[in-house]
């Protein structure tokens, strides 16, 4: 059953858009770079609106609230919507373009539409009625010791989860949108998220006794635009579902059944931070609120290019393996992982190093976020950029897997990352909580230890299965990364320096456009000499731009 009336003809388009983003013919770099593009203007926007959450909320009590509110609701968004619904769908619906036609296809998107957004409806009537009990799940100590911020914390999450049910259809239609490659859509569509609690921060706190309720209504809101701005481009590629619930489906049973396991595969990351998170509310007041604005920058090099990688490339890898294309499908495996270690060494290597002037530019002004609030957060998010690499390995490395339809593998690399963070956790926190009170840190650390073992896990496995075979070269590709980062790294230390950007106690005296354009200048020669120095040493746009994206003959 179709959501149009049958069309005798469909226009003739390849499988790759036509001039909206990229064709079939172009690289993966192009197709990354337009990921990239926008999620970059995202972070951008995001960055920009946890400046504006500093300065509205900073990190006192109802912040701490406010965040757990709004994790719950994004953790479950990243599991379903980003995770484990994205890396399950898209396999199946490649096998319905080359298998079936027009008419298959959009039946698979109704049914699946359908059922999910029931299931989810579900839940959130389920979660909504509930809030008290999920708010004792995931801020226990809040329950005796803090009243007042446990019945907040239910009370707002009444008002962000209904998000969870708008941001995974959401997702739905990204996937479509990708699957196609039309790849910008999806990825400009989280700008509506920033520039709406944005607009709740600026315009709609005022009105409210505690701010940080005009943010929840915020991310309620946020949940519906993303959602509407998505169907109009569903449209036009009479790919509108009409939503019908079907278990019985033998697409809808196949998502099902391979999305289960990939929850834990994909978004263990994300399970750990949940856990971070949990543990936080029995540390200090502000806890949460330190790991929150440490995490975000953290994520900054993952968001954009991380994701907009793996983004690229699973659609790319499901037509490899339906084509029963080994070595390109290798070559693409190899190419993602070159880009990640390109880009994420030397970005963790840098927030490592200006974690503190980073912060302070960004966060401190005297008002309602302290200087002991600086600290606090620069030490976690030095543990953070510890992980950076293993966190976007994982995004690169885990479709290697889900494009062949394996769950079961990262499934279990999954479940023992999460346990030895877990294990992690108490070996680390308890010491650093008892002895220096930085109990958080060493949550920070303990996953940025377990992201390495998963990491490490999934490239072992993607060898020994005999999926990634290796292309050789490797030695000359880290002799090039190792001496642009060390020029890298000595120039930015000298520059940082110069500024006064590594002088905390001169620092914070400057105006915030003096702290941006210092920082500005240090990240731009930064990146300038890295990217002289990969070239002197022989690396060419031509080695970045990857095997061609495949081909179907499917219109």
């Amino acid at each position: 059953m179709g959501v149009n009336k049958p069309v005798k003809e469909q226009p003739k388009e390849p499988l790759a858009a036509s001039g909206d983003l990229s064709s079939a013919s172009t690289g993966l770099l192009r197709s990354s770079g337009v990921v990239s593009f926008f999620t970059m203007l995202s972070r951008v926007m995001g960055l920009i609106r946890d400046v504006v959450l500093a300065r509205v909320i900073g990190a006192e009590a109802f912040a701490d609230v406010f965040f757990v509110a709004f994790k719950i609701p994004n953790f479950f968004r990243r599991l379903f919507a980003e995770g484990a619904f994205a890396q399950a769908f898209v396999p199946v619906l490649g096998e319905y373009r080359e298998r079936g036609g027009q008419a298959a296809v959009r039946e698979l998107i109704s049914r699946v539409v359908g059922t999910l957004g029931f299931t989810l409806f579900l839940v959130t009537l389920a979660v909504v009625a509930l809030a008290p009990v999920f708010a004792a799940v995931f801020a226990p100590s809040w329950y005796q010791s803090q009243p007042d911020k446990f019945a907040a914390t239910a009370s707002m999450l009444r008002i962000t989860f209904p998000y969870l049910m708008f941001i995974s259809l959401t997702g739905v239609a990204g996937g479509i949108l990708n699957s196609y490659d039309r790849f910008a859509v999806p990825a400009f569509t989280p700008l509506l998220l920033n520039t709406t609690l944005i607009a709740a921060a600026l315009l709609a706190a005022p009105a409210f006794q505690q701010p940080a309720f005009a943010l929840a209504w915020g991310v309620f809101a946020a949940g519906v635009v993303q959602l509407t701005f998505q169907l109009p481009f569903l449209q036009r590629m009479h790919m509108l579902p009409m939503p019908v619930v079907d278990w019985h489906h033998p697409g809808v049973k196949k998502v099902l059944g391979l999305m289960a396991p990939a929850i834990f595969g994909v978004s263990v990351s994300q399970i750990n931070l949940l856990l971070d998170t949990i543990l936080a509310t029995f540390l200090p007041t502000g806890s949460v609120s330190w790991l929150y604005y440490s995490d975000r920058l953290a994520e900054l090099p993952l968001g954009v290019f991380g994701v907009a990688i793996a983004t690229v490339i699973l659609p790319n890898l499901s037509r490899h393996h339906a084509a029963e294309s080994t070595g390109a499908y290798s070559q693409t495996l190899e190419w993602a992982i070159k880009m990640v270690l390109l880009v994420a060494i030397p970005a963790s290597m840098a927030l490592m190093l200006l974690a503190q002037p980073i912060l302070t530019a960004l966060f401190y002004y005297g008002d309602v976020m302290t200087a002991q609030d600086m600290q606090m957060a620069t030490f976690s998010l030095q543990a953070y950029s510890l992980g950076v690499v293993a966190f976007m390995l994982i995004k690169v490395l885990a479709p290697g897997f889900f494009a062949r339809q394996d769950m079961r593998t990262p499934v279990r690399i999954g479940i023992i990352a999460m346990l030895s963070n877990m294990c992690l956790n108490l070996l680390f926190l308890v010491p650093l909580h008892l002895y220096w009170q930085i109990g958080h840190v060493g949550l920070a650390l303990a996953t940025s230890v377990s992201a390495y073992l998963n990491a490490v896990l999934l490239f072992y496995y993607l060898r020994k299965k005999e999926i990634y075979s290796g292309c050789g070269q490797w030695w000359i590709f880290s002799l090039r990364l190792l001496a642009a980062l060390a020029v890298m790294l000595a120039v930015v230390w000298a520059i940082a320096d110069r500024v006064g950007a590594l002088d905390i106690s001169l620092w914070q005296h400057f105006f915030w456009w003096q702290r941006g354009l210092r920082l500005l200048g240090i990240c731009v020669a930064g990146t300038l000499v890295y990217a002289l120095v990969l070239y002197l040493s022989g690396l060419r746009a031509c080695d970045l731009r990857g095997p061609k994206t495949a081909v179907s003959s499917q219109h």
